[in-house]
């Protein structure tokens, strides 16, 4: 089986939705991961603007270009200081949950946040009481998605409270839910100091929660004199672990380039069919 390839719509960056959807088709790919915000000029973010209007013009957009939803993108901070505004962002990714179904599609995926309201790093992001509030908030979240029956994919990462393969392992084992599933982005947990075991931590992520997984991100990276990321096939990300693993018991989950924009996305493209191919 070939290689499921989509891209995140707004790595496009084209003028309009409409011209969003036939790049993607004319690059070659079947799937997008949507994140309303960042794709749809002038789009509010409030629970209030997933109407039937809305629904009609995505899929209508999207039909004729044969590509589907693969991830919803609802990137919210569940772990807000302030406990208010933490609520209004899960209340609106809970809408989502929902909207995703007229979609026709399952899955709306975020990140676990920060103890720093703009995201950014903070030590206290390790700590044991920052992981009890993401298991709090996304513990809100996969009891919407059980009753709508679509699922909260969850992306881990080193600036994260789920900042290690093992981590994600425990957040799945602690809410025991159908409705909680992976995101998995392999560059997401790289650093400095362990970019050379990638192979090890790719290994042990698929053995910790490779049946979970529902979508891969696929990003790249070069370190120079820091590690920092780059098109993907231009750095020192290797796929062949992942791939092999995801052509025998996967090979229907999504291969989604992030942070690849024109004129590297062809290219980033034909790398990844060649690195699935040669798998």
């Amino acid at each position: 089986m070939t290689i499921q390839l989509g891209i995140r719509g707004h790595d496009v960056k084209a003028p309009t939705f409409a011209d969003t959807a036939a790049r993607i088709h004319d690059m070659g790919f079947s799937y997008m991961q949507l994140a309303l915000v960042k794709t749809l000029p002038n789009f509010e973010a409030t629970p209030a603007s997933l109407t039937q209007q809305l629904t009609t013009f995505i899929t209508d957009t999207l039909a004729p270009h044969n590509i589907q939803i693969a991830v919803l993108g609802c990137y919210i901070n569940v772990i807000h200081p302030d406990r208010d505004e933490r609520q209004r962002q899960l209340d609106y990714f809970k809408a989502h949950l929902h909207f995703v179904k007229q979609l026709n599609g399952r899955i709306v995926g975020t990140e676990t946040g920060s103890v720093i309201p703009n995201l950014g790093y903070s030590t206290r992001n390790y700590e044991e009481e920052a992981y009890q509030d993401v298991v709090r908030s996304v513990a809100q979240l996969v009891e919407v998605a059980e009753r709508e029956q679509t699922i909260v994919g969850i992306e881990g990462g080193i600036n994260h409270p789920l900042h290690t393969p093992a981590h994600m392992a425990r957040i799945l084992r602690d809410l025991q839910s159908p409705a909680a599933k992976i995101i998995y982005d392999p560059a997401n947990f790289l650093h400095d100091g362990n970019y050379t075991s990638q192979q090890a931590l790719v290994e042990e992520a698929l053995q910790l929660f490779g049946d979970d997984i529902v979508a891969v991100h696929a990003k790249d990276f070069i370190v120079h004199p820091s590690l920092h990321f780059v098109p993907v096939g231009s750095g020192q990300m290797r796929y062949h672990t992942l791939f092999a693993h995801m052509k025998t018991s996967m090979p229907h989950v999504p291969v989604l380039l992030e942070n690849t924009q024109h004129p590297h996305i062809e290219p980033a493209s034909a790398y990844l069919r060649e690195q699935w191919a040669n798998a």
